[in-house]
């Protein structure tokens, strides 16, 4: 059979689970200026920025959301949009003009400086765009840092220094100093500084913006894989909707200060909250958000294994189709069939179904990107089952369903050859087989 790779990198079950979020804001505002707490009011009321102007700069309006321990959760938004400013607010860098923040359930708003710095050190590290590494100590000395700071001894502060080096593939540069490295492998150094600390949960504040799209998207890809690895709560911020799509398993979009909405990556996609966010998305590329799950029709050619031959000519003949998939006990698919060999079965006589049953056939995890499904919609002459961990099936992918899909994928994008229908048996000949077995 032909299976493509599952990209679940939805958020990460902690060891244990809890109903605490790893973040949480709550009705926050950040307004700089002369008359902060007025400005707030008259927000609260549907003010807009432009009209409290004369109060104050209003940066952050209004903000709630909870982060789910184990998820990558990225704020999106323009330049002014309030993003770094929200950001800032998360590890206690600013105090919100009104609302609360809590990491890990510990409430950062109005804590004493001694507090902040105690969370800072124990739940909170913080990734830059800017690397700020110090020059003159080594890639080991730069991650072991923060640890140096806390007061960890030596021995065990470069112990474990070492472990997250290995983590981002920079063992063979521990002794090297940052001027030695390329932009990406020092922002691979601050990762690692941030993951030395082994606090649950990481802000990153444009931490790829600043290097060449070909290091970003690897940078991308190695944090997903860390991750999912270590299951840390990330707060990711970053203004490039591709980024966020890549890498978020919810999104918040901010626009003026607000948030407009929140969502996974689907969700946004196909069901944006307004214009501005359906005007922001319409030019991703739809196959490599949406997934399998996303598109697929329910198995209405499935049968049971139990309705032997006959069963299965019946229902080929019924949806009009040359071949049907088979399902075992609790749906789990077995394969499929084709009608001219179910017929032969039908004129031999023979109720066993298990003899013909093909076991080579595309299937899908339901969270498989569309990008994944183009080679396998070309080769393979049925639909795509798309089946959960325990190989029950869940529904189909058609050709047809995947181009209507994909219908403002790029041009860049594999186009996927719309293949004639296999041949199928005729009605009066599938009916005078049965017919035929009625006699018998």
């Amino acid at each position: 059979m032909t299976i493509a790779p599952p990209q679940d990198r939805r958020a990460v079950t902690p060891d244990h689970p809890t109903d605490v979020p790893a973040v949480r804001m709550h009705g926050a505002y950040k307004v700089f200026g002369r008359r902060p707490g007025e400005a707030v009011r008259r927000l609260a009321d549907g003010a807009t920025r432009d009209e409290v102007r004369d109060l104050g700069s209003a940066a952050v309006i209004d903000a709630s959301f909870d982060v789910r321990p184990g998820e990558i959760f990225v704020v999106m938004g323009l330049s002014g949009s309030g993003k770094s400013t929200l950001i800032r607010m998360l590890n206690g860098l600013l105090e919100p003009t009104a609302g609360s923040v809590e990491i890990g359930g510990r409430t950062v708003t109005k804590a004493t400086p001694k507090e902040i710095r105690e969370i800072r050190r124990t739940s909170v590290s913080m990734v830059f765009q800017h690397f700020a590494l110090l020059p003159h100590r080594t890639v080991l000395e730069n991650v072991a840092y923060g640890l140096e700071v806390n007061g960890v001894d030596k021995a065990t502060r470069l112990a474990k220094a070492r472990e997250v080096i290995g983590l981002v593939g920079l063992d063979v540069w521990a002794d090297a100093k940052p001027d030695e490295l390329s932009g990406g492998m020092q922002q691979r150094v601050g990762i690692a500084r941030a993951l030395a600390a082994e606090t649950d949960v990481l802000l990153m504040d444009e931490a790829f913006s600043a290097l060449d799209p070909l290091i970003r998207r690897e940078m991308q890809e190695q944090l997903v894989d860390l991750q999912q690895r270590l299951g840390k709560t990330i707060v990711f911020i970053t203004h490039d909707l591709n980024e966020a799509m890549f890498l978020g398993d919810r999104i918040a979009v901010m626009r003026d200060g607000r948030i407009v909405q929140i969502g996974s990556p689907e969700d946004i996609l196909t069901d944006p909250a307004n214009d501005y966010v359906a005007q922001f998305v319409q030019d991703v590329d739809r196959a490599r958000v949406l997934t399998a799950s996303s598109v697929m029709e329910p198995a209405r050619a499935a049968v049971p294994l139990t309705v032997g031959p006959r069963g299965a000519l019946r229902t080929m003949r019924d949806l009009q189709t040359a071949a049907v998939f088979v399902t075992g006990r609790g749906r789990k698919l077995e394969g499929w069939v084709r009608d001219r060999h179910v017929m032969r079965q039908v004129k031999a006589g023979d109720t066993n179904l298990d003899a013909i049953v093909n076991t080579e056939y595309a299937r899908v995890a339901p969270e498989t990107a569309l990008t994944d499904l183009f080679e396998l919609a070309v080769e393979s002459p049925l639909p795509i089952a798309v089946v959960d961990d325990e190989g029950r099936l869940l529904g189909v992918v058609p050709r047809v369903t995947l181009l209507a899909a994909l219908g403002n994928v790029p041009t860049a994008t594999m186009p996927i050859p719309v293949l004639e229908p296999v041949t199928r048996i005729s009605d009066s000949d599938m009916d005078s087989t049965l017919a035929e077995g009625d006699h018998a």
